[in-house]
């Protein structure tokens, strides 16, 4: 069954960078997509970004477009998300899912526990 980690949260400020790492135990073999989705106080949860298994296609929600980036390391079977030029907005608890695909969130089977990423001065 798989599982996944996400890692590499932290308070970071306005401008700054991070990285966030989901590593998974198991195949993905039965999954379309990876995706990043986040969730701030009081809000839903969002889509981020998304990774398409088949044809390794990358897709990014319009607030983020540009400053972060989708990857993944076959070897190491982990999905990253760099951020980049960080705002206030971006705060939130970050999510990987493996799933069908798409930006809504029940469509997403296997999700991770989650990390907090704080940006502010």
């Amino acid at each position: 069954q798989l599982q996944l980690v996400e890692s590499g949260g932290g308070l970071v400020q306005p401008g700054g960078s991070l990285r966030l790492s989901c590593a998974a135990s198991g195949s993905t073999s039965n999954y379309y997509a990876i995706a990043w989705f986040r969730q701030a106080p009081g809000k839903e949860r969002e889509g981020v970004s998304i990774l398409n298994i088949i044809d390794r296609n990358t897709y990014y929600a319009d607030s983020v477009l540009g400053r972060f980036t989708i990857s993944r390391d076959n070897a190491k079977n982990t999905v990253y998300l760099q951020m980049n030029s960080l705002e206030p907005e971006d705060t939130a608890v970050y999510y990987c899912a493996a799933g069908l695909g798409g930006w809504v969130a029940h469509w997403y089977d296997v999700w991770g526990q989650g990390t907090q990423v704080t940006v502010s001065s």
